[in-house]
């Protein structure tokens, strides 16, 4: 009899347990939805987080949290897709603004991305010289280029760029390769060409632009040694290309943004339609 006494006392209070579990479990339910219909979508995440971690025996409670997440969710892409809509015809127009300045190439055979050229710096104008030119991709991508011409080659790899004060930035080394890396001789001179493309040449570019005002220095670097100053009209190209670079490299990160976001609404919207989150 009194073994049975146990038994009834230790089972009312595993179920009183059980209650008080799945009420504060409820509460916590209850505390997120709330901070879901007031678009704290931060803070009802970490709370049905906190169910998850606090009572991981409360399916019900679970079931309902997770479907609740996905609603979370959805509304953070819906306010991510309206913040890239309101941002992207205002980058839009910038960049148009921008681009007049520039030429657009694109070989259709071989190119699937062109790119937007400085007008003054296209190949055709600035032939048998020394500089350093640059352009941008439809995606935001810059480039910068070193550009040699002289009778005997120098065999360059990389870039360094320098005020008087000292300070300066550098391009990563590019190997011959013959493509990026590439040079030719014709009657007798030598043209050679390297090109830095995104990560590899953005520290030289940001630093021409930032100091476009004072006197640069370019060393053609990683063979014989060869330096030039860089012209004005090219700091002004650089500099140019640069801000367009920016604003071509924010549209396409709202809009890569914006893709996913509706990629994640759809995948949502089928798991809080599927009958298993109906049940």
């Amino acid at each position: 009899m009194k073994k049975l006494v146990i038994c009834i006392t230790l089972a009312a209070l595993s179920l009183t347990a059980c209650n008080k579990a799945e009420k504060e479990a409820q509460a916590r339910l209850n505390n997120a939805k709330g901070m879901y219909e007031r678009n704290e979508f931060f803070a009802a995440k970490s709370e049905i987080d906190s169910i998850r971690l606090l009572y991981p025996k409360e399916f019900k409670v679970l079931k309902e949290g997770l479907s609740l997440m996905r609603q979370v969710e959805m509304k953070e892409a819906e306010r991510n897709i309206a913040y890239s809509d309101s941002l992207i015809p205002i980058k839009t127009e910038e960049a148009e603004t921008l681009k007049k300045g520039f030429t657009f190439e694109k070989d259709s055979v071989y190119e699937e991305i062109g790119n937007y050229i400085w007008k003054q710096q296209t190949i055709e104008r600035n032939v048998k010289r020394c500089y350093i030119r640059s352009g941008v991709n439809e995606k935001g991508e810059i480039y910068l280029a070193s550009v040699f011409y002289g009778g005997a080659p120098i065999n360059h790899t990389s870039l360094k760029v320098s005020t008087k004060d000292g300070q300066f930035a550098e391009t990563a080394a590019i190997p011959y390769d013959g493509g990026v890396n590439y040079r030719f001789k014709d009657l007798g001179m030598t043209t050679e060409v390297v090109t830095y493309k995104g990560e590899k040449g953005i520290d030289a570019a940001k630093f021409i632009a930032a100091n476009a005002k004072e006197r640069i220095k370019a060393e053609y670097t990683g063979g014989k040694p060869y330096t030039i100053y860089i012209a004005d009209g090219d700091k002004k190209a650089i500099t140019a290309t640069f801000e367009l670079a920016i604003v071509l490299s924010d549209l396409e990160n709202l809009q890569k943004e914006k893709e996913k976001a509706t990629k994640r609404i759809a995948y949502l919207q089928s798991k809080l339609d599927s009958p298993e989150n109906k049940e």
